[in-house]
């Protein structure tokens, strides 16, 4: 239908775009975690394997990933539990409110990340709203610390920031789910329990399995909150990447342990692949 000329001028443009800023900076990236550090802080281009062998010796950065894991892992927990029940509304039970609700989802998306991140600092501050109003109430005679500088804030901070990109996936597989398959449950004396658990979930797995990876992939490789609301307890490995490309200026290390995140996160997108070709539907 289409002229091998006008192919290549569809396609030329967004290959190069992603040679350039993608396949090239990975590339880059490989490249320097081979490489190693002078003691001039200089990079010395001698190919070895002393970095890998550095993340394999200190605790601390297998700690510190574990740790990562860990937040990434409540976070999407928190945001599937929160998630899931409003898509299911939305899809089932907002009727001519459907499409106002949906828009009040995605308003989130349109604030400035470090807008959302300072405001839960602003709340959860020694001086911040909810200390004062505990306070206030006589709950506490003195601020909480934990709620700042902490996994707590970050956890609590990236689950309000990511939660929308869990909602919209599961909301579109709710709302590609047949109707009459639900009509036709309940018309065989399906409870609305029943029905739910037996055909809304099992059809709706493919929402919750990316919309899982997003809240997952993207808790993970977070560094903002854990630098504004962590402290010393709550930084996460991507906070370590960010050190050591800057003050620290080991690169070599730093381009080591980005390419075991990013085969993390590969292995994660092609298994999420695998449960959602495996639990989808036509």
């Amino acid at each position: 239908m289409f002229s091998r000329a006008y192919k290549t001028i569809v396609t030329a443009p967004p290959l190069v775009w992603v040679t350039i800023f993608l396949i090239v900076p990975y590339a880059l990236m490989f490249c320097y975690s081979f490489w190693s550090v002078s003691s001039g802080q200089t990079i010395v281009h001698s190919w070895n394997l002393q970095n890998y062998h550095e993340l394999l010796r200190k605790p601390v950065y297998w700690e510190t990933l574990l740790r990562s894991i860990w937040i990434a892992a409540r976070v999407t927990l928190f945001s599937l539990a929160l998630g899931y029940p409003l898509a299911y509304f939305l899809s089932f039970y907002a009727g001519r409110r459907k499409d106002l609700l949906y828009q009040l989802v995605i308003i989130p998306l349109w604030v400035s990340y470090l807008v959302r991140a300072y405001a839960w600092k602003t709340i959860l501050g020694s001086d911040g709203v909810l200390n004062t109003f505990l306070q206030y109430v006589h709950l506490t005679s003195h601020p909480l610390e934990f709620l700042l500088y902490s996994p707590f804030a970050v956890v609590l901070t990236l689950t309000h920031i990511y939660t929308p990109f869990t909602i919209l996936p599961i909301y579109a597989a709710l709302e590609h789910i047949p109707r009459n398959l639900v009509e036709a449950s309940t018309d065989l004396g399906a409870t609305p329990t029943q029905t739910f658990w037996k055909v809304i979930l099992p059809l709706s797995i493919p929402g919750v399995v990316a919309g899982a990876t997003f809240a997952f992939v993207l808790s993970l490789g977070d560094f903002l909150a854990p630098l504004l609301l962590g402290g010393p307890s709550g930084i996460m490995i991507s906070n370590v990447v960010v050190s050591l490309f800057g003050a620290a200026y080991n690169w070599p290390l730093g381009a080591a342990i980005s390419l075991g995140m990013l085969v993390i996160v590969v292995n994660l997108l092609f298994l999420s692949e695998k449960l959602e070709k495996r639990w989808s539907f036509s």
